[in-house]
């Protein structure tokens, strides 16, 4: 008993002493760096440092008859594209030979690798984040280049001959907490959120600048000759954000450092962004092209949501300026949605224009209703305004989603698309099941036929882990 009590004081009293020993050389007392950082998942731990693994696999299969003329279902220009338009190749000697099929095999695999330290100012990271993508496309039985999209054969490196190259999409390094500094290559800071609508179709317009509002809205497919792409790029970039509390973060950077273009080389972003209280709302600014001393064009871009009980508003603004031609193009949103037992009605509308040009505008709506547990119904429709030559159109849909069990959810689908000005429709069905068994893994298998005889099968399947 005197041995085994001298033992445990022995090993009580190294453990007290070793730990006051650490704390005052400043380092960490915990036998697994990662947890004394508080970080989890796949990590790997050194004496000083933790690294976390996390990464992705999806695969993507599409097959029909999809990529024909445009037609029916084709309102572009208005800056309300209605989707990858579905049309049928009518070219009747590529029908007599088959070879109007369609067919796309994408897989994209990413990598991302963060180590951290402790430091006196915080958190010390290096990230690494590698991508790669490996990818066929056959369009109208015609093998597409890297710059092809139209079933022509042009020039370019063929997208099979860059099949699985790993590219750094991410390297950068950072230190802080609250305050954090960051260098290297990276995303954009800019905040461009709260900015979608909340109907189930979405808007057109929306839908043509990525759901939302757009800074770079384009209502003739060149309208100022301002190439406003890399704005929020990010690239090589120096930023600082800081949490100031009461929900308040600012964000200040230099972006977009390696443009090719060196007039366009630089883009100063700031950002004061808020979330509290049922609110969401933040202000983002860009100045490009400053490196040269000149700036050439200034971006903004504007969004706040409102969520009060069972009621939602938003609104958003994005908006450019050529400091050269004093040229400016705009875009705005409004979205309510509101919600009263098993129903939700919303409604949106947008608009965009520009020096020169007329306002062009469209607007949308849906309701839907929780029939049963884990089933839902939509309805909805959206329509788009094109004062500034191309075509009117507009879409009805019905959708029903029903989830038949904790892992497997089918959607159904049924509308029409319309162009106006050519008095032309284009009924549609889609059908789709998606599998959620856990471990990270989806998949998911569609099916969607189109009256013009246009069709197209997807099959997806994807699994993430960190």
């Amino acid at each position: 008993m005197k041995l085994k009590s001298l033992i445990l004081g022995s090993v009580a009293a190294a453990g007290l002493s070793t730990a006051g020993y650490a704390a005052d050389l400043g380092v960490l007392t915990s036998l697994d760096v990662c947890d004394a950082l508080g970080l989890s998942g796949l990590t790997i731990s050194s004496d000083t440092n933790c690294l976390q693994i996390s990464g992705g696999v999806e695969y993507e299969f599409n097959w029909g008859d999809y990529r024909g003329d445009f037609g029916v279902t084709d309102t572009h220009d208005a800056g309300a594209s209605l989707v990858e338009a579905f049309n049928v190749d009518n070219d009747d000697e590529d029908a007599a030979t088959g070879e109007e099929l369609d067919w796309e095999s994408q897989v994209d695999t990413w990598l991302r690798f963060v180590g951290t330290a402790d430091s006196d100012f915080g958190p010390a990271k290096a990230v690494i984040r590698l991508e790669s993508t490996h990818e066929t496309r056959v369009h109208n039985g015609v093998e597409m280049t890297s710059d092809d999209d139209t079933g022509v054969d042009e020039t370019g490196d063929d997208i099979n001959d860059q099949k699985g190259l790993w590219e750094i999409d991410e390297a950068y390094v950072s230190v802080g907490d609250s305050t954090v500094i960051m260098a290297g290559k990276k995303g954009s800071i800019a905040n461009l959120g709260d900015d979608e609508p909340f109907n189930f179709l979405g808007l057109f317009g929306s839908e043509a600048v990525d759901d939302g509002v757009a800074y770079d809205i384009d209502l003739d497919g060149d309208a100022f000759g301002v190439d406003m792409d890399n704005f929020d790029r990010g690239g090589h970039v120096i930023q600082i954000v800081s949490d100031l509390g009461n929900g308040i973060s600012v964000g200040a950077g230099l972006e977009n450092i390696d443009d090719g273009n060196i007039d366009w080389a630089g883009t100063l972003v700031g950002v004061v962004s808020y979330s509290g209280d049922g609110i969401t709302a933040h202000v983002t600014g860009m100045a490009g092209g400053i490196l040269d001393g000149e700036i050439d064009a200034y971006a903004v871009h504007a969004g706040v949501t409102a969520s009060l009980d069972a009621f939602r508003l938003r609104a958003a603004v994005a908006a450019n300026t050529d400091t050269v031609t004093d040229d400016t193009a705009w875009n705005a949103l409004v979205s309510g949605e509101a919600t009263f037992d098993i129903f939700t009605i919303a409604l949106s509308g947008e608009a965009a224009g520009g020096t020169g040009f007329d306002t062009n505008y469209g607007f949308g709506g849906s309701i839907g209703a929780n029939v049963t547990d884990g089933v839902a119904l939509n309805l909805g429709g959206r329509y788009y305004n094109n004062e500034n030559g191309g075509d009117d159109g507009y879409q009805v849909a019905a959708q029903l989603v029903a989830a038949v069990t904790e892992t497997i959810t089918l959607t159904g689908e049924v509308g029409v698309y319309g162009n106006i000005d050519a008095d032309t429709s284009d009924f549609y069905g889609a059908a789709e099941a998606a599998w959620a068994p856990g471990g990270g893994f989806t998949s998911s298998l569609k099916g969607e036929a189109h009256q013009n005889g246009a069709y197209k099968v997807t099959f997806n399947a994807a699994k993430t882990f960190e």
